[in-house]
């Protein structure tokens, strides 16, 4: 047996006391085996599942540090939610309104919803979550947020220093945490009105949680889940054992079948792109920590338009995601506020090669590589070296580049190599949001702050214009019309029509292998794979067999 194997199987043995929540035996055992546990192939019954999705949250599983950002934070309850198609409904909220300035948002809650520990959840508790998730500074965005405030028992204001369209998602993905049990050991020990709680946490091994007998809705479907984590090729070794009933698997992993479970292919705006510095190094500029910003060769537009016209995404799709994705030429693919124009007619190695020549871009030596003012169209490309889809993507943009001679150097290096490097060279990112503020922070001006978002320094006054006539719309329909005319107005945007400040490449599929007795009903357009976004809807749940 493989060590890899013999790891796997240690995980499993340990869910399988949780699952059985008896006390184990902390000593050497003779034999991990699954063939040896109390568990039967192919368990799973509506009395519990093993899920194998990752996701495990390292800082713990409290909303206002920014637990259930990528899907659901199924211990709390959040004021609205998304539903199927992405519309917004209720959940905790029963009405809400913005005032005609923008700048206040009155919500209603519901009068029955308790906490887990039988406490009343009140309004009180809503306005401390959103305050305390702004006072926190943790990855839960609500800088815009001046005070919130309670009403009354059922009645909040949340009142803006400024308008913000996308204040909305807040009031989606902010689960509300009791005002009277909420401090540093909360984290890891989450209390909430969601329709799971936390029963047992055996961190980087596996996470129990139970039906929240408090639960104001209709009772989940699934009485108990375990939650095992694993790498994927273990989720898909559980999977195959019958395990596990859920299992997240990469690309290469879904084309293979798994006797009585089913695969779902979700879409997901889970996106690769490819960020240029937008700005010259030869100008010196610098990060407020010292990191060098700017490359001269991705600082002219002509090699930003040539990359985006002379890759083949759909290759891309096909060949490195084994079909499991799609084409992306932007950072909201699929969604509402995406804008159609900003697509292109990609693999155009010609087209790219003119864009070069106008662009004054020359091979003199025939070297293959072309020259311009003493530059060589050279840059290189950094990818994190633990992921392989990434590798691959680079490792192709880079052979497709090379026939209109641009020369991409492709490094795999870690997060702490990346970051110092990140704004003087070009980066495979990974993004992909049900939140317009992201392409705000990926894009706007005022974004570039030294950090992951807007590395490149990329600057348009007139993008940033329209971005923030985005931001300052009364609502996200009515915003909908500037996130588009940021990506390509039919003259500018950001897009590779426009300023081409990125190349996005690909949208991943997220793949699934999901028990035939498991109904999950219909997956969202699911975000980047942080967390757990297969969950959205996983109190309707419905084991089928008996």
């Amino acid at each position: 047996m493989s060590r890899k194997n013999q790891s796997f199987l240690g995980s499993l043995g340990i869910v399988l006391c949780g699952m059985m929540l008896v006390s184990c035996d902390s000593g050497p055992t003779e034999s991990t085996d699954v063939s040896e546990s109390t568990a039967s192939p192919r368990s799973g019954s509506a009395e519990q599942i093993v899920l194998a999705i990752g996701g495990e949250s390292e800082e713990g599983y409290d909303p206002t540090l920014g637990w259930g950002r990528y899907g659901s934070p199924l211990f709390q309850s959040t004021l609205l939610r998304r539903d199927a198609d992405l519309n917004i409904v209720s959940d905790l909220a029963t009405d809400y309104s913005v005032s005609d300035d923008g700048l206040t948002w009155t919500v209603t809650i519901r009068e029955d919803a308790v906490f887990s520990d039988g406490e009343p959840l009140t309004a009180a508790d809503v306005a401390y979550t959103f305050n305390q998730a702004g006072e926190s500074g943790g990855l839960t965005d609500v800088t815009v947020l001046e005070e919130a405030i309670a009403i009354d028992n059922t009645t909040v204001e949340l009142r803006l220093n400024q308008p913000q369209s996308t204040f909305v998602n807040r009031l989606i993905t902010l689960g509300i945490v009791p005002e009277h049990v909420h401090g540093p050991a909360y984290a890891r020990n989450p209390i909430g009105s969601g329709p799971y709680q936390l029963v047992q946490w055996d961190e980087g091994q596996q996470l129990i949680v139970e039906a929240n007998p408090n639960y104001y809705g209709d009772a989940p479907g699934i009485e108990r889940l375990v939650f095992l984590f694993v790498e994927e090729d273990a989720a898909f070794a559980a999977a195959k054992a019958g395990e596990a009933q859920v299992a997240s698997v990469p690309q290469s992993l879904a084309v293979q079948t798994v006797e009585g479970m089913t695969l779902y292919d979700v879409d997901s705006v889970d996106n690769r792109g490819l960020m240029f510095p937008y700005v010259p190094a030869s100008a010196g500029a610098t990060t407020p920590d010292g990191d060098p910003i700017g490359d001269d060769v991705t600082a002219d537009p002509a090699i930003r338009q040539a990359v985006n016209y002379a890759i083949d995404r759909q290759a891309l799709v096909e060949g490195v995601l084994e079909g499991y994705g799609s084409v992306a030429y932007g950072p909201v693919s699929g969604l509402a506020w995406e804008e159609p124009r900003a697509a292109i007619e990609d693999a155009q190695p010609e087209a790219a090669q003119e864009i070069l020549s106008a662009g004054g871009w020359t091979d003199s030596d025939g070297d293959g590589v072309l020259e311009k003012d003493g530059l060589m169209a050279e840059f290189t490309l950094l990818y994190p070296a633990n992921d392989s889809t990434r590798q691959a993507l680079a490792l192709s943009v880079a052979e497709m580049l090379q026939p209109i001679g641009i020369q991409a150097n492709v490094e795999g290096k870690s997060w702490d190599e990346i970051e110092p490097a990140m704004h003087s060279n070009v980066v495979l990112f990974g993004w992909g949001s049900h939140d317009q503020t992201e392409m705000y922070n990926l894009y706007h001006s005022q974004a570039a702050q030294g950090d992951f978002y807007n590395a490149g320094y990329y600057a348009n006054q007139a993008i940033d214009n329209t971005l923030d006539l985005a931001m300052g719309a009364p609502s996200e329909a009515e915003a909908i019309a500037f996130w588009q005319a940021a990506q390509w107005d039919g003259e500018t945007g950001f897009t590779a029509k426009g300023d081409a400040a990125w190349a996005w490449l690909v949208n991943l599929d997220h793949t699934y292998f999901v028990s035939d007795c498991l109904e999950i009903g219909q997956p969202q357009v699911e975000p980047h794979g942080h967390g757990w976004p297969i969950t959205a809807n996983i109190a309707a749940w419905e084991w089928t067999c008996n």
